[in-house]
C-alpha cells in the first residue's frame, strides 16, 4: 500500500495537465551502463501507465534529457557532479529508455541543468498546448524531479507528483523530497489518484491510499 503525503492545503485540479517525464533516459534507468543509473523497473512501469492514460485522453506529453555538447555547458554543475560528463551528445545514454519511447508528436526537451524549465522553452510549450497543470515524474526525486516540480509551480502551473512514478538512488532522499514537495510545492499523490485525474474521474482523499 502506498500512502501519499498530506499537507493542510490541496491544489484545485487543473483543467488540463501536461505529463513531464524527467530524465527517463538510459543514463538514469540502466545502472549497468551508467554511473548515474539506478534500478528503476517499477518507476518505468508506473510511467508506462501514465503515458497510456495521457495518450488516450489526448493530453500533451513532454520528456526531458540531459545532454552536453561542450565542456563549458553547465560547467559548475558538472564540477559538482562529474558523473554527468557521460551524457554527451551521440551517447546512447542520453536517449529516452525505449520502454517509454516518445511517439512522433511528443517533445523531448534537452537540458543542461536540473530543472526541465531552466533555460528551455518547456513553460511556453505547455501553455501553447493549453496546460494549466503538470504531472512531474521520473528520475531522480531529490534532483531533477524536485527542481522541475518547484519550477513548474514558479511558472504558475498546478503540480502533481505521482509517488510510484518517481525514483532515486537514495531512498531516504526520495522520501524526504516527496515530503518537502507535498508541504510546499505540489500535490504528492498515489499513481491511482493521478490516473483518476487524467481520466476525468472524481478523485477523493480515499484514492490517496
Amino acid at each position: 500500500m502506498t500512502t501519499a503525503f498530506r499537507s493542510t492545503e490541496k491544489l484545485t485540479p487543473a483543467q488540463q495537465y501536461g505529463l513531464v517525464l524527467v530524465d527517463l533516459s538510459v543514463g538514469f534507468t540502466q545502472p549497468s551502463l551508467s554511473p548515474l543509473g539506478a534500478e528503476s523497473d517499477a518507476v518505468v512501469a508506473a510511467n508506462q501507465r501514465l503515458l497510456a492514460a495521457f495518450r488516450e485522453r489526448g493530453w500533451p506529453v513532454f520528456f526531458t534529457t540531459v545532454v552536453y555538447d561542450t565542456p563549458e555547458q553547465a560547467a559548475v554543475f558538472r564540477e559538482k557532479l562529474p558523473s554527468l560528463n557521460v551524457l554527451e551528445r551521440g551517447s546512447p545514454l542520453v536517449d529516452i529508455d525505449p520502454r517509454v519511447a516518445p511517439q512522433a508528436d511528443e517533445v523531448v526537451i534537452e537540458k543542461h541543468w536540473a530543472s526541465g524549465f531552466f533555460a528551455t522553452d518547456l513553460a511556453a510549450q505547455l501553455r501553447a498546448a493549453g496546460c494549466d497543470g503538470v504531472m512531474v515524474t521520473g528520475l531522480t526525486t531529490s534532483g531533477c524531479v524536485r527542481a522541475t516540480a518547484v519550477d513548474a509551480l514558479q511558472h504558475d502551473f498546478r503540480v502533481v507528483v505521482p509517488i510510484e512514478a518517481c525514483g532515486d538512488r537514495d531512498n531516504a532522499a526520495h522520501k524526504a523530497n516527496l515530503y518537502d514537495l507535498q508541504i510546499k510545492y505540489a500535490d504528492v499523490v498515489s499513481l491511482h489518484y493521478a490516473l483518476q485525474l487524467v481520466r476525468g474521474r472524481a478523485a477523493t482523499d480515499v484514492d490517496w491510499l
